[in-house]
């Protein structure tokens, strides 16, 4: 099972320069990735301050040399495919071939999309993601495009240079169980980030208490792994991502929790930082003793 941090980017880590000292001590501390989140507006007040997730992982690809990095995960929906496609490719080639594409629907809808006067519904957040995911990945590619869609049109375009990896990076894509369809769309792509979003945060706003509601148990995480598998037909080299935290725990503890969760079909876990004011230095040193690993 291959590890990594997953970070917030408000409260302390709005400041790029912690989110970069928290990524090289990751790498130091022998995690497989760091992955932060992607917003602009989580809060309806306006009070959060958030860092940008493309310019923050710039910064953190010049910064380290081995960890695998992304945004996790980036509403597709709210953004240009072909910009995205162009930010991707440039992020792959900036850190030699280490960018992971964590993708979704976008939490919650109606901060992330209806402040900005932008379709803020499920249906038509679906489908500009799936489209979108498509464009991406064939400017990814390097293929010219030539695409007229519902949502989008594309004029005969290729985009150069393409993705370092080829023939591009892994795209995982968030699915929000106990639905059903996130889980599909992730089993025709590279990896699956399923998690379960709080009732009270579906249509509303986030609120910044009771993380451990978003995680899965192993039983969860094996249900995902049974309906990706039977859309698949097999999970070989695909990405099943389990989150949750380990930094409290003892090692054997960790181990064992660990364990269990590949024993239920994961193969990553993402080390879910503690959001809380206050609390950057704390999870600084928890980040440094090393990464967990299963039992």
């Amino acid at each position: 099972m291959l590890t990594g941090v997953y970070a917030p980017i408000f409260n302390d880590y709005s400041d790029p320069e912690r989110l970069i000292e928290l990524a090289i001590a990751a790498e130091q501390a022998g995690y497989d990735g760091f992955y932060i989140w992607d917003h602009l507006a989580i809060d309806p007040s306006g009070a959060l301050e958030l860092a940008d997730a493309t310019v923050v992982l710039a910064a953190i690809a010049q910064a380290t040399s081995t960890l695998k990095l992304g945004p996790m995960i980036t509403p597709l929906a709210r953004r240009r495919p072909w910009k995205v496609a162009k930010e991707l490719a440039t992020l792959d080639k900036l850190s030699h071939g280490r960018v992971v594409f964590g993708v979704g629907l976008g939490e919650p809808a109606e901060v992330e999309f209806g402040a900005f006067a932008e379709d803020a519904s499920a249906k038509g957040r679906a489908e500009r993601l799936d489209e979108g995911l498509d464009l991406v990945s064939r400017f990814m590619r390097g293929e010219r495009v030539d695409h007229h869609g519902k949502h989008y049109n594309v004029d005969n375009v290729a985009l150069r240079p393409q993705s370092l990896q080829q023939p591009r990076p892994q795209f995982w894509v968030a699915a929000s169980l106990p639905a059903r369809a996130g889980l599909r769309r992730a089993a025709r792509w590279d990896g699956c980030f399923p998690i379960r979003v709080p009732d009270e945060i579906r249509g509303g706003t986030m609120t910044m208490t009771s993380w451990d509601k978003w995680w899965l148990s192993p039983e969860g995480i094996a249900e995902a792994v049974s309906i990706v598998s039977e859309q698949r037909g097999d999970l070989d080299n695909y990405a099943m991502v389990a989150t949750g935290s380990t930094l409290d725990d003892n090692a054997q503890s960790s181990a064992k929790k660990l364990a269990s969760y590949a024993a239920a079909g994961a193969n990553w876990w993402l080390e879910w930082v503690d959001e809380k004011p206050g609390t950057f230095d704390r999870t600084l040193e928890l980040i440094k003793r090393g990464a967990p690993a299963p039992s």
